[in-house]
């Protein structure tokens, strides 16, 4: 394979990683990168006006650039995201950028025919499912998408926004992830919008987000267990630092403080969203005396686990325990029993949050910011069932 120069082709440019340097052509649409650093609506639409600031900056390029004590191209430079300057220019560059609040006139900014989609971990069904939204979009769009992992980390390096800056894409998605100030600094004087889809905090009054009522999703979850009979019934939640899956559980305990069930601490554990935890987990929580009859899982993948774990513990799903998962992923269809789940529109949301970028960089205003969320629904299948006896 040669490097190509060129620009790629409609399809994806893998960059699992941060950053990539250059293209190299690989079989069909797949491109991937070279140069890795650190390897590896329906229910609430809020628009909100961003704060306006104190005083207008008109500051020029010329006028950073004297600031600085550069020329004027190498201001350009850092604008483009090249490579050819030192790291204490660029910083003292950047942050006059940020004081300035200097953001590039959408007219200046020739936008490559892409849009950036980054993950925090890409090894996922859940992630397959958001790849077919963006990429259902950016079809239609005439564009390519550009995949980025970040590791595990909820923020990607300096180096990855450093590169999106010089590869100019029409937009950014960020999915279970966020970005510092300064990255949100630097994409914004590139006049390069970001949405964040599935935020794992609080993304802030000014940034537009697409998320589900994981809330409601975990109260439904709960409620059909209640309703079916059950009155001990556990949960496995994912990391608490994503708000998600906080607020799935707190949906959950909802559900039973508005029976009247206590809630039973020793019968929340915390997982990660994956199936191993949800097989170590399911070990712990159903080799008890005092066992539930009935689990929340999380999420579907968590409730793959558990699965395992009571085929071997010799239990019977949903004859002697009820399993509930999140997500409704393709898989949830075809488990035997097949998996009663809360669906969360993992397509339709990766759809909205790429339309929404795209408009966002057409808007010839100031964007505002926009926060969705889109509805979760039960879908009951035959993994529940009445508690026996």
């Amino acid at each position: 394979m040669r490097p190509r120069s060129a620009r790629p082709e409609k399809g994806y440019i893998l960059c699992k990683a941060e950053c990539f340097v250059e293209h190299f052509e690989c079989s069909g649409n797949l491109w991937r990168a070279k140069g890795f650093v650190k390897g590896s609506c329906r229910d609430t639409i809020a628009r909100m006006n961003p704060p306006k600031p104190a005083e207008t900056q008109t500051a020029t390029l010329a006028e950073i650039a004297r600031e600085a004590g550069v020329s004027a191209p190498t201001v350009s430079k850092v604008l483009n995201g090249r490579a050819d300057v030192a790291p204490a220019t660029r910083s003292r560059v950047e942050e006059l950028l940020r004081a300035y609040g200097y953001r590039r006139r959408r007219a200046e900014a020739t936008r490559s025919p892409l849009i950036d989609l980054v993950f925090h971990e890409l090894e996922s069904a859940w992630a397959m499912e958001v790849i077919r939204g963006v990429e259902n979009v950016a079809r239609d769009a005439g564009l390519s998408v550009v995949l980025s992992e970040s590791a595990g980390r909820l923020t990607p390096g300096r180096t990855w926004a450093d590169q999106v800056a010089a590869r100019r894409p029409h937009g950014v998605i960020l999915v279970l992830s966020e970005l510092d100030d300064s990255q949100q600094a630097l994409l914004t004087s590139r006049s390069i919008p970001f949405v964040v889809m599935d935020p794992a905090g609080d993304p802030g009054a000014d940034v537009p987000s697409i998320g589900a009522t994981n809330w409601q999703g975990g109260l439904a979850a709960t409620r059909h267990l209640l309703e079916l009979g059950h009155t001990r019934i556990g949960a496995i939640s994912g990391p608490s630092r994503m708000m998600c899956s906080r607020a799935r559980i707190d949906g959950y305990r909802a559900a039973l403080e508005t029976a009247g069930v206590p809630v039973d601490p020793s019968l929340i554990m915390a997982g990660d969203f994956h199936h191993e935890a949800g097989y170590r987990l399911g070990l712990k929580m159903l080799d008890r005396e005092d066992r539930p009859t009935a689990v929340f899982a999380g999420n579907d993948l968590q409730a793959l686990g558990l699965y395992e774990a009571a085929r071997e513990l010799g239990l019977r799903i949903p004859e002697d325990v009820s399993v509930v998962g999140f997500d409704d992923l393709p898989v949830a269809r075809w488990v035997g029993p097949p998996l009663t789940t809360v669906r969360q529109p993992l397509t339709e949301m990766a759809e909205t949050a790429a339309k929404l970028v795209l408009e966002l960089g057409r808007a010839q205003e100031e964007p505002v910011a926009t926060r969705v969320e889109l509805a979760t629904s039960l879908v009951v299948r035959s993994s529940t069932a009445a508690p026996a006896g």
